[in-house]
């Protein structure tokens, strides 16, 4: 649902003086925001996902994988604390200026990181308001701010509640402090003998396995080069574009698990004795949740029966656990595993916030077009037909 600009003005309180409201600014890159940014990533009291951390943001933009210009949108209160910042990319379509979400698709989430949960409780009118301002003043023409959470940890996302339904929502889980007992939850005692089945399987045909973390430039590299091959294979026989494949996006991700404290995390199931990787999980990470971008596995007969993704997956949840996350989620869209696994539902809205009256008109479009990929998506038959044709003109 897009908010008109001549209506901004008149959803702020009729006893809110200027004085009051919330300000806002954009500052011009990642240099001018990072002192700031990383004393929120570090503040304790902060919220946010693991996609707005400064390192994963920084990863995307040096890698050259963003559309468009890195800017960041900074709000304060009335006394001048930030109380929230919002990593944009800022480019030109159809003529316009156009303000998103930093990281595109593969950032699941993008939430502003607020600077505690106090702060996140700021009026919607005073943030979309100050939002406005900021863009006049910085030549947007809209923001489209996609994928936003309706809330995060039990705290309100004021970006969302004038959203519009997003396409597709995403799925996650509490961890718990103890990892045999989130098992038993995320897992039925018949999918675990199942499991427990299929890897003895595995195991008898392929030998020893192993679960490893990369943990070294080199067991990233071969975590990530299995992961290209797989996903392409995958891409190809589905007949779509691979969204890996880029050079810039596999140059965001190997950036990104590098150093002693990644922003993304590496998990691979790997055959011991020949080394070969039969499926990976690629996650987004903070300190206390791993969001999962991207899955892999090995698509021959003899591997993808047994399930390989199924079984790391088991694993994974078992590893985060015991490592103290509190939090796990598979990303957004539909999928079997994901519906099989988690508790939780992350509904999540698009926001179109017009800053000039060709912005409104952009957001009268992009608000339909949501509206029809949700149904569409929400569709079996209709998905299902989508599908073939970008099959067929593919060919």
């Amino acid at each position: 649902m897009s908010v008109g600009v001549t209506g901004v003005s008149g959803m702020v309180g009729a006893g809110t003086r200027a004085a009051d409201r919330a300000s806002a600014e954009i500052l011009p890159d990642l240099a001018a925001a990072e002192a700031l940014w990383r004393g929120l990533d570090a503040a304790p009291g902060r919220l946010g996902t693991p996609y707005q951390r400064f390192d994963w943001v920084s990863a995307y933009a040096r890698s050259g994988a963003a559309d468009g210009a890195i800017r960041v949108a900074v709000v304060r209160d009335a006394g001048g604390q930030p109380r929230l910042l919002l990593p944009l990319e800022i480019a030109r379509a159809r003529g316009l200026t156009v303000a998103r979400g930093c990281g595109a698709t593969h950032a699941n989430f993008h939430l502003p990181l607020f600077a505690s949960r106090e702060a996140a409780a700021i009026g919607a009118e005073d943030l979309v308001h100050a939002l406005v301002l900021a863009g006049r003043a910085a030549g947007i023409d809209v923001y489209d701010l996609a994928q936003q959470p309706r809330s995060w940890e039990g705290a309100i996302n004021p970006l969302a509640l004038r959203g519009e339904p997003a396409a597709s929502d995403a799925y996650g889980m509490m961890l718990g402090p103890d990892a045999d007992a989130t098992l038993k939850r995320a897992f039925s005692a018949d999918a675990r003998k199942k499991l427990r089945s299929k890897e003895k399987r595995l195991t008898e045909a392929l030998g020893p396995l192993a679960y490893r973390r990369a943990g070294t430039p080199e067991e990233a590299r071969a975590i990530l080069a299995a992961f290209h091959e797989q996903k392409a294979a995958r891409f190809a026989a589905m007949g779509i574009a691979d969204p890996y494949a880029p050079p810039p996006i596999r140059d965001f991700l190997a950036r990104a698990a590098e150093g002693a404290d990644p922003t993304i995390e590496l998990h691979a199931l790997v055959s011991q004795e020949s080394g070969r990787v039969l499926a990976t999980f690629i996650g987004a990470v903070d300190a206390t949740r791993y969001s999962g971008m991207a899955t892999s596995y090995d698509p021959s007969p003899e591997v993808s029966r047994y399930s390989p993704g199924d079984l790391l997956l088991h694993h994974l949840v078992r590893e985060q656990t015991e490592r103290g996350r509190r939090a796990l989620d598979l990303g957004v869209g539909e999928a079997r595993y994901k519906a099989s696994v988690c508790d939780e539902t992350i509904e999540l809205v698009d926001i179109v916030i017009p800053v000039t009256l060709r912005g409104r008109l952009y957001g009268l479009v992009a608000t339909a077009r949501t509206r029809l990929k949700r149904r569409i998506k929400r569709s079996t038959r209709c998905y299902a037909l989508v599908v073939k044709l970008r099959r067929m003109a593919r060919r």
